[in-house]
């Protein structure tokens, strides 16, 4: 019984067989695994209206401007995004930042706090309404002494701000679009 496997598997079109078999596999499996997550549709799986690039009066003085706005079932949310590759060194209590990469080496500023002054000026506009800030750092950004607070990736983003059950979401949502309203009453009327 071993002779004929062996003389089975010593035939051409066999191992062709098999190895056209294997290749047929290998292409489901790839076909199926999911597609890469974009920015664009985390933030449509997560939220319900959004404004991108706004500018609003900061909670002190002067104005600050906000890369996304968004209406999700858990309140207003604001992200910032960072896009960079390389190993991210930073953390709640350093004064800047620092990013490795293959070729490159750049500072910038904790993007923290500019966040906290994003979130305290659109409480101020819709104050009955949970306001929350993420810094989301794309694919390619790697945190190798530990993430901050308020920052994560899309993934993380969508796994905190996707709401599994419809009905409470679109309750939630109905509660938030009063506020949500006042916010786009101010952007269309209101040059900043």
């Amino acid at each position: 019984m071993n002779d004929v496997l062996a003389d089975g598997l010593a035939n051409p079109w066999v191992l062709g067989l098999v190895a056209g078999f294997l290749l047929i596999i290998w292409l489901l499996v790839r076909c199926r695994r999911a597609p890469p997550r974009t920015l664009a549709s985390v933030i449509n799986d997560i939220s319900v209206a959004r404004i991108q690039g706004l500018v609003i009066p900061k909670a002190d003085e002067g104005e600050i401007q906000i890369d996304y706005l968004m209406l999700t079932a858990q309140g207003v949310l604001i992200i910032e995004i960072k896009d960079v590759a390389g190993a991210v060194f930073g953390s709640d209590k350093m004064q800047d930042w620092t990013v490795i990469g293959k070729n490159n080496r750049f500072t910038f500023s904790n993007p923290q706090p500019a966040l906290y002054d994003r979130v305290d000026a659109v409480k101020k506009i819709v104050r009955q309404v949970p306001v929350k800030g993420r810094i989301v750092f794309l694919d390619g950004a790697v945190f190798k002494k530990g993430v901050p607070n308020m920052v994560c990736s899309l993934d993380e983003l969508l796994s905190e701000f996707v709401e599994e059950d419809e009905a409470a979401a679109n309750a939630k949502i109905e509660a938030f679009k009063p506020y949500w309203e006042q916010i786009q009453a101010r952007v269309d009327q209101e040059p900043f």
